[in-house]
């Protein structure tokens, strides 16, 4: 039977304004004016990577800011349309469900847990687990030795180039969640265009 391991960020939950929207705030508080569209472009790697990357000058302290900054808009949050039916669905076939995120644990709790999906998986494995983020394979390795499967009857469900790359290092296919109406310049194996469409790899 197959498996399925999901991503989070943009893939079951829209949460791309909630953090965009926020690192924006903060850093035009502190005299850096960076565009929505630039800060986006690192939207699903680890926020420590995601500062590096944008070259941010004090990175530490905007990132002991950034999370907590999240709560001022929670509000925009949303579980994408279709995707607690296809996860109900999926259970309900056989499939063994769970999370591979670069969340950290308080950013776990306050979306997955508090959106009421935590529920349909069996294993969360979050950026405080393993040694290294996507795109290494440490999150996907560890979750599937932690649902006993294989990677050849395994699906990595996401919506990046860095789930991909995380999902081929770890020798299992990558499904896009396409379902959340972004297009990225990539290739996966299989590709989602509703949630509804993951019964059609069992």
């Amino acid at each position: 039977m197959k498996s399925f391991i999901f991503d989070i960020d943009g893939t079951l939950l829209d949460t791309e304004a909630m953090y965009i929207k926020s690192l924006q705030a903060i850093l035009h508080e502190r005299g850096m004016e960076r565009s929505y569209a630039e800060l986006a472009t690192t939207f699903g790697i680890p926020s420590k990577d995601a500062l590096l990357r944008l070259k941010v000058p004090d990175w530490e302290r905007v990132l002991s800011l950034w999370g907590p900054r999240t709560q001022d808009y929670r509000s925009t949050v949303a579980v994408y349309a279709g995707v607690t039916t296809a996860l109900q669905d999926l259970k309900d076939r056989g499939a063994q469900l769970a999370i591979m995120t670069s969340k950290r644990r308080f950013e776990y709790e306050r979306d997955v847990v508090a959106e009421g999906l935590a529920g349909y998986f069996s294993q969360a494995v979050i950026a405080e687990d393993v040694a290294h983020g996507k795109p290494a394979p440490d999150g996907i390795l560890l979750a599937m030795d932690r649902l006993h499967v294989d990677p050849q009857n395994t699906i990595y469900v996401g919506d990046t180039v860095y789930d991909l790359q995380a999902a081929h290092a770890a020798k299992v296919q990558f499904g896009l969640a396409a379902w959340n109406g972004k297009h990225p310049d990539l290739t996966p194996d299989l590709s989602f265009l509703t949630p509804a469409d993951m019964l059609k790899s069992l």
